[in-house]
């Protein structure tokens, strides 16, 4: 007997941002990385001119989770950005503090958190 099988995709259908810090460059967020992540190599995305981290909530309560699964809800704690108009591989700080940026501009999400930063002005 075979079992039916389904992929199914659905998207996030909302993001909410608790807390946001906006760096004045590229370089400014790149040093503000390296400090949150103690030193250790620590990436940041890149989507339609932005570069950005954030954090995400954990889902580990009840009342996210729930959010998560039954709303298509997720939130993200914090989220630090940059408008960065050109995608560079690396940052390089003044202080040789070598950061990757990974290119998430094919992703709908971060494409949408982009479009979204950048209204914010």
């Amino acid at each position: 007997m075979k079992e039916k099988f389904e992929i199914r995709y659905e998207p996030f259908k909302e993001i909410v941002i608790m807390e946001r810090t906006e760096f004045p460059t590229p370089d400014d967020l790149a040093r503000f990385t390296n400090i949150i992540a103690g030193g250790k190599t620590a990436g940041i995305y890149w989507a339609d001119g932005v570069a950005f981290i954030y954090f995400p909530l954990s889902i580990n309560t009840e009342a996210a989770a729930k959010a998560l699964i039954e709303e298509g809800r997720v939130y993200w704690a914090f989220l630090s950005y940059a408008l960065m108009p050109e995608f560079k591989p690396i940052i390089e700080t003044r202080e040789k503090i070598m950061v990757p940026v990974i290119n998430m501009s094919s992703n709908t999400l971060f494409q949408k958190a982009a479009e979204w930063i950048k209204k914010q002005k």
